[in-house]
C-alpha cells in the first residue's frame, strides 16, 4: 500500500516516484498484489489506484497529463532494475469509439522488462468518473495471453468504477 498523502510521479528522469499528493488531490492510494502462478502460467503483478480530486477539473488535468507522459517518456522506470518499454497510449472520452463506462479513459500498452531482460506485456487503464480517477496496471507473467491480461485489468477497473459509482451515488 502507498503512503499516506502521497501520488505517483513521473520525474525528468522517466522515473516514477512518490511524492507529496498536491493541493486539490484530497486522497490518493495505491494496492499492490499478485495474480499467483498455476500450472504453466506465471503470477501476474497488478497495481489499482484511487485518486480523489477536489474538482473534476483537477481529475481530467490528472488523464490529460497520464495520455502526454506516454509523449515524454516512451520508456518509464517504475522500480529499480525494471523499465516500460514502447509504451503508446489512446484516450477515449464518453461517447466516442463506445466507451459509455466512464467521463473520460485512458489506456497505455507496453512491455514491462524486468531485471533480468525478460519481457511480458503491460497494460495501465485509467478511466475518470466526476471527480474520481481510477487505474489498474497489468504486467504480464509466462503463459498469459495479451487478450487475458486486458481482461483481468478490464474487469477489475469496471469494479473499481462500480464502486465509485455507488459511493457517489452517480448514475
Amino acid at each position: 500500500m502507498s503512503r499516506p498523502g502521497t501520488w505517483a510521479v513521473l520525474d525528468d528522469g522517466c522515473r516514477w516516484e512518490r511524492e507529496k499528493a498536491p493541493r486539490g488531490v484530497l486522497a490518493s492510494l495505491s494496492r499492490y498484489s499478485l495474480l499467483p502462478a498455476d500450472g504453466s502460467k506465471g503470477s501476474v503483478r497488478v497495481t489499482a489506484v484511487a485518486t480523489a480530486h477536489s474538482s473534476a477539473l483537477g481529475a481530467d488535468e490528472q488523464l490529460s497529463t497520464t495520455l502526454e507522459e506516454v509523449l515524454r517518456c516512451p520508456e518509464q522506470h517504475p522500480r529499480a532494475g525494471a523499465r516500460i518499454t514502447g509504451l503508446n497510449s489512446l484516450g477515449t472520452p464518453f461517447g466516442a469509439r463506445e466507451q459509455e463506462y466512464a467521463d473520460d479513459s485512458v489506456l497505455e500498452a507496453g512491455q514491462y522488462v524486468d531485471k533480468d531482460g525478460a519481457a511480458q506485456p503491460y497494460r495501465w487503464m485509467v478511466a475518470r468518473l466526476g471527480t474520481v480517477v481510477v487505474a489498474v496496471s497489468v504486467t504480464g507473467a509466462k503463459g498469459h495471453t495479451e487478450q487475458e491480461l486486458q481482461q483481468l485489468g478490464a474487469d477489475a477497473l469496471g469494479q473499481m468504477l462500480v464502486r465509485v459509482q455507488q459511493r457517489l451515488k452517480v448514475k
